[in-house]
């Protein structure tokens, strides 16, 4: 009888067998914990497409970011959502903003301790619902990236170490770059959405931000999604405009496309595991349908798997705090 020589499950017959050939991990100072802050509310508003998430005040945001980085997550993304809107989001670049004063109360309360990015689009602002300002119901893309440069002076001067520019408008990078420059701000990050897929992932993320579009859809700037050759293309387009990092959005659904963009680009890559992802994984968990620890810890370190250095997740916090338990779940 013939027995294989080459025998895999050698590695595999123990815990610490497993753990000595693992090649994949990941760590809490990975993950991006992505909130939303609202003006002119009292008290923190569940999100209901999105168990376990809330709409923060200025006061409960705070308490947020102290837990997760007892947790060990160094790393927030901030959405404001404002308590008024208008044609062109002007809410979004004032230096009184709720994004901006409530990275300016971070920075008071923690120091450089956290890292703050700031999410820069129009969408949340903006009384369409959509990305940028409208020329006969289409967003005006040279008009959105002008004022794309106000919003990213005013986040970068509240605070912000990281712009995080969403809108997908073409120039958007370069042209932020130049801004912050040219007002003293050359040493913030840039990590742009190179490939953000118009994707119906989002639908839980539209409830917590209020950023629905009142007609249309955003297939006119965000990617299709039966396009992977064109997100190599606009990651290196942001590359050379100045990105100092990149992101792949959504995650799941587009491993592949994290994949080809690592290979294609040599700047640190992140992935948005994003809101219905998130909603999906809570929905089933709630049904016992799924183990919830297991399916996230799969989910991540797939992503990871797949080239993100780092991953932008709203189960940052559950998973931060289960990380330690992971190898019993190996």
């Amino acid at each position: 009888m013939s027995f294989p020589t080459e025998r895999p499950r050698r590695l595999r017959t123990t815990p610490a067998l497993r753990r000595l050939a693992r090649e994949t991990a990941l760590a809490p100072q990975d993950l991006i914990y992505p909130l939303f802050v609202r003006e002119g509310i009292q008290a923190p508003a569940p999100i209901e497409a999105m168990p376990g998430q809330l709409q923060h005040t200025l006061e409960s945001v705070i308490g947020e970011v102290e837990d997760a980085l007892k947790l060990g997550i160094q790393t927030f993304l901030f959405f404001g959502v404002p308590a008024s809107k208008d044609a062109t989001g002007s809410g979004a670049w004032q230096g009184d903003g709720i994004v901006q004063r409530a990275i300016a109360r971070i920075r008071e309360t923690f120091g450089q301790g956290p890292v703050l990015a700031a999410d820069l689009c129009l969408c949340e602002y903006t009384d369409h619902g959509h990305c940028g300002v409208l020329r006969e119901q289409r967003v005006d893309n040279d008009e959105t990236v002008a004022i794309y440069q106000r919003i990213a002076v005013s986040q970068a001067a509240s605070g912000a170490d990281i712009i995080a520019p969403s809108g997908m408008m073409d120039g958007q990078v370069a042209a932020i770059r130049s801004s912050l420059d040219e007002n003293g701000f050359t040493d913030r990050a840039i990590l742009a959405y190179a490939a953000k897929y118009a994707s119906a992932f989002y639908g839980p993320f539209r409830e917590a931000a209020g950023s629905t579009p009142q007609f249309g859809d955003r297939r006119a700037y965000q990617m299709d999604v039966g396009n992977a050759r064109e997100a190599v293309r606009e990651a290196r387009l942001d590359v050379e405009e100045g990105a100092d990092m990149i992101m792949v959005k959504p995650a799941l659904a587009f491993l592949d496309v994290i994949r080809a963009v690592r290979e294609a680009t040599d700047v640190p890559l992140a992935a948005y595991n994003v809101s219905a992802e998130y909603a999906m994984v809570k929905a089933a968990a709630e049904r016992s349908w799924i183990d919830e620890r297991r399916i996230v810890r799969e989910i991540l370190l797939g992503i990871r798997r797949a080239g993100a250095q780092m991953i932008i997740t709203y189960h940052a916090k559950d998973a931060a705090r289960e990380m330690p338990c992971w190898e019993e779940l190996a």
